[in-house]
């Protein structure tokens, strides 16, 4: 009986419990815990390799790489090895110093395909764990792959077609223009004269006195604009040859007004900033020379549209094309077909936009940047023929028939005018900056 009631206590009696289960939990506790330390650090080590391949795949196809260089120099699509080559070593090297983990592989490609370079970089490792060995996993693997895209640079033929008529000899700002009036005031017939007319039949001609008294003239502002215009493709330019230059005028003189090639189409931008240097007012000999009928945008837009072949898509061998046409906008020609009525066979009028319409629709782009037409309240030329479809009371008008046309004659978000007191430099850059940007969204 005695044995019997103490085997009834013992099974009654619970002091002790507590140890008897922590010590039947604690290896799957412990297990559970270095699971998720393990889990942890092994998401840490791989958060790590995943951010350098991140920074491979992208670096390799920015703007200085090896890819994105060799990739502007490839006529067609295809794979780039030297970019494979970088993105690993690129890869590699963000992963100097990193402990705790074998590589098992990592992989590169990268290609061109029309003007997109893609790269990929692909890894996988094995990393060691320490608590998790107990339940028999000594590794885990993990991996991974980041990809990036680059969109390349287009490549751009840029036309300029300057108009160097005799109207941009006048004076660049309004000072300019009243220096000059007040200089050639009783000098001649043409009393008080803002025009800087280079006639060669007098030395003592209004252009030579311009120069004499430091009188800056729109072209001496379009010739130096032109020249900066270089600097800007030259510092813009991701390839040597990514952007081409030719420079056209209005003619040499007024007996061989027409299209002029200043420049022929080339890649060589200090070539053209040297070329620019000649820019220059076209000359006459005396009064009335070729009927002073030196613009002549019937003749000199067909010209243009034959010298600028096909665009292309904006591709190594394939360039997108550009017109940038500088000009005050006003036609002074023989035109039967004239806008405005005529004296004679002589057409001064604002320029006809169908003109440029033949170019758009080849797919060529237009930038105008029209030299706002002067108000010269004191020469009855002007007041006559130009003021009618340019001026209101006061000066020329918002809605002047010269802008409107230029504006029409532009592709759609490339006109600009600019006033006396604005830069034509300025003006140009921001075109061509924005031709390089448009270029690459529209394609």
């Amino acid at each position: 009986m005695a044995f019997s009631r103490s085997i009834a206590r013992f099974s009654r009696d619970r002091r002790g419990n507590i140890a008897v289960i922590f010590a039947l939990v604690l290896v799957p506790l412990i297990s559970a815990v270095g699971c998720a330390v393990d889990y942890s650090r092994a998401n840490a080590l791989r958060s790590k390799l995943q951010a350098a391949a991140d920074a491979a795949s992208v670096g390799a196809v920015s703007r200085t790489s090896p890819a994105y260089v060799a990739a502007g120099a490839m006529s067609g699509d295809g794979v780039i090895s030297s970019g494979a080559d970088d993105a690993l070593r690129i890869f590699n090297g963000n992963l100097n110093g990193l402990t705790g983990y074998t590589l098992a592989s990592s992989s590169a490609t990268v290609t061109k395909a029309s003007d997109v370079v893609t790269s990929q970089v692909t890894f996988s490792a094995q990393i060691s764990t320490m608590f998790m060995k107990v339940v028999g996993m000594s590794a885990m693997a993990v991996g991974g792959t980041s990809t990036a895209t680059a969109s390349m640079p287009k490549y751009i033929d840029f036309y300029l077609l300057l108009d160097n008529s005799p109207s941009m000899g006048v004076g660049a700002t309004p000072t300019d223009v009243s220096a000059m009036i007040a200089a050639t005031a009783n000098k001649s017939s043409d009393d008080h004269c803002a025009f800087a007319c280079h006639d060669v039949n007098n030395k003592n001609n209004y252009y030579n006195l311009a120069k004499a008294l430091g009188i800056t003239t729109r072209i001496d502002v379009l010739r130096s604009a032109t020249q900066q215009l270089m600097d800007t493709a030259t510092a813009t330019a991701t390839y040597s040859n990514q952007f081409r230059m030719a420079i056209y005028d209005f003619g040499a003189s007024a007996q061989t007004a027409g299209l002029r090639n200043l420049f022929s189409l080339s890649a060589s931008l200090s070539s053209a900033k040297t070329a620019a240097s000649a820019i220059d007012l076209m000359t006459v000999k005396g009064q009335n020379d070729n009927n002073d009928q030196d613009t002549s945008y019937t003749a000199i837009f067909p010209a243009i549209n034959n010298e600028i072949s096909s665009p292309g898509s904006g591709v190594s061998g394939s360039p997108q094309k550009y017109l940038f046409f500088v000009s005050d906008g006003v036609a002074d020609e023989y035109n039967p077909s004239c806008l405005k009525p005529k004296t004679g066979n002589r057409c001064q009028s604002p320029i006809n936009p169908a003109l440029c319409k033949t170019l758009k629709d080849r797919g060529i782009k237009i930038a105008v940047l029209y030299t706002t037409y002067l108000n010269l309240p004191s020469n009855d030329w002007y007041k006559k023929w130009i003021a009618p479809f340019n001026a209101g009371p006061y000066g020329p008008s918002p809605n002047s028939e010269i802008a409107q046309n230029m504006e029409a004659c532009a592709s759609p978000g490339f006109y600009f005018e600019v006033s006396p007191t604005q830069g034509i430099a300025e003006a140009m850059n921001a075109l061509f900056k924005k031709a390089v940007a448009d270029a690459r969204i529209t394609s």
